[in-house]
């Protein structure tokens, strides 16, 4: 797909949105991309667009190469656009390979410029008669990459257009602007991760992967198991923070206790080498609660069963390597099947219980009143309630606080996961109930225990009950 105007336009923007006191020199690139006629084709007069590639090695180098077609000068490798090009990034890339041999295999993106340019130059272009060219002006976009490796590649020049090649220091690069910005971020000469991702086992030696979607041929590894994870945004502080915030746009997943375990590389959708930065908990959770957002669905596998699926064999060798290294103990006999824990608040005041009305899209019990509730990760019950009570309803409850008054163990329905579902009394607490996840719940509301709404979840109402009536224990669903 060729270059369109809105993705100029778009990283244009974005450009901008960081260097707004370029605005007014590139007014004649807006004034461009305002026009009717394709900013990325040569023949667009008097101006176009152009880019190029500015690779920095481990000893803050940057390469520059001499253009036959420039009267000699000693430039960055890059040029004009072409058909094929799916992206500005990507058009500079191509220039990178086909002036000096360095594929983008060969390069990753830097900290500084994440697929956005670090610089947008603007010079005039002397006419040339004899080659039929008037004279115009290149409006360069310039995206900055490190080598992938210690020692630089071999350089095979483009001899019709490149007649030489030379690694030059952040302080002699030829171009002003260039050097301007190189020196302002000062970027180290060694790669970092900019992507994040995580493997999430249950310490019984299954894995949390991600089957992503096999119709988008533009994403990485479309139709594959993955991890879950993807790349930092400009508030992330940490790689933490960045595989943290993932997790919850892609299926509103909290792990706690992450901690690092590895940097691999993968290839990007550019080509370029990605650094990702892998790290690892555990969960033990139920994934078809996940409410996914991207994807087509979250799910436990074994090692076993990695060669018979499609994934990718750096993932298949990551996940393999890890399972080698965390030897899990043996999983449940055939008969035994884990059961879902989930814990109750149980808010009573004045004859008034605490309910929350579910949102009508919500995966489980959609518009149906239910109490405050929330699955256990790897944390005791009383700390999954006050967690949930804080994030859901901004309440602050002390376990001390707590009682375990009710517990319902159910099957849903016939061959469904059996369920407990432990309801805690809490005493006292702080703060006035709020909508802290309105993706979540839509109102929170005292009831009459005596009166209850409807719809209500059933064994809500079924633990409701009991605890007024003195018992401990309800079981339902069960057969007899």
């Amino acid at each position: 797909m060729p270059l369109t105007r809105s993705h100029i336009r778009a990283t244009t923007e974005e450009y901008l949105a960081r260097h707004p006191h370029e605005r007014e020199s590139l007014a004649g690139l807006l004034s461009l991309l305002d026009g009717t006629a394709d900013p990325a084709d040569r023949a667009t007069l008097p101006a176009h667009i152009t880019c190029s590639a500015v690779v920095i090695d481990r000893r803050c180098r940057v390469l520059h190469i001499r253009h036959r077609a420039s009267d000699g000068l000693v430039l960055t490798p890059g040029g004009h656009t072409e058909p094929g090009d799916r992206s500005l990034l990507t058009a500079a890339l191509r220039e990178l390979q086909e002036e000096t041999g360095i594929p983008p295999g060969a390069v990753c993106l830097t900290r500084q410029a994440v697929g956005s340019p670090i610089d947008i130059d603007v010079h005039d272009i002397d006419a040339r008669p004899a080659k039929g060219e008037q004279a115009h002006r290149h409006y360069d976009f310039r995206y900055v990459f490190h080598l992938a490796d210690e020692e630089p590649p071999a350089i095979a020049v483009q001899d019709e257009e490149v007649s030489g090649a030379q690694w030059l220091p952040l302080a002699e690069v030829r171009s002003s602007t260039l050097r301007t910005k190189l020196l302002h971020a000062q970027p180290g000469g060694r790669p970092e991760p900019l992507n994040a991702s995580a493997i999430i086992h249950d310490g019984r030696g299954r894995y949390l992967l991600h089957l992503r979607d096999a119709n988008k041929p533009w994403i990485w590894e479309p139709g594959c198991w993955s991890l879950l994870g993807g790349g930092r945004e400009p508030e992330d502080r940490t790689l933490l923070d960045t595989v943290r915030r993932e997790l919850r746009e892609e299926a509103d997943l909290t792990v706690t206790g992450l901690v690092p375990y590895a940097v691999e590389c993968v290839t990007g959708t550019d080509g370029t080498r990605v650094p990702v930065q892998v790290f690892t908990g555990r969960w033990n959770g139920d994934p078809t609660r996940l409410p996914l957002t991207e994807g087509v669905m979250v799910a436990w596998l074994r090692p076993e069963k990695f060669p018979y699926m499609t994934m990718l064999p750096s993932t298949r060798a990551l996940l393999e390597r890890h399972a080698a290294e965390h030897d899990a103990p043996a999983g449940p006999a055939p008969d035994a099947v884990p059961n879902v824990v989930g814990v109750h608040l149980y808010l009573e005041r004045d004859g008034q219980v605490l309910l929350g009305l579910r949102h009508p899209g919500s995966a489980y019990a959609g518009d149906t009143w239910h109490v405050l509730a929330g699955h256990c990760e790897a944390e005791s019950a009383t700390a999954c309630l006050v967690r949930e009570a804080y994030e859901e309803a901004g309440l602050v409850i002390d376990p001390a606080d707590t009682e375990l008054v009710h517990t319902v163990h159910m099957v849903d329905r016939p061959g469904g996961r059996p369920r407990i579902g432990l309801f805690f009394r809490a005493r006292r607490w702080e703060g006035t109930p709020e909508l802290r996840e309105p993706d979540k719940c839509v109102a929170w509301r005292w009831w009459n225990a005596k009166d209850l709404p409807e719809p209500l979840v059933p064994y809500a109402r079924a633990a409701i009950e009991g605890i007024r009536a003195g018992r401990a224990y309800t079981e339902l669903g069960w057969s007899r």
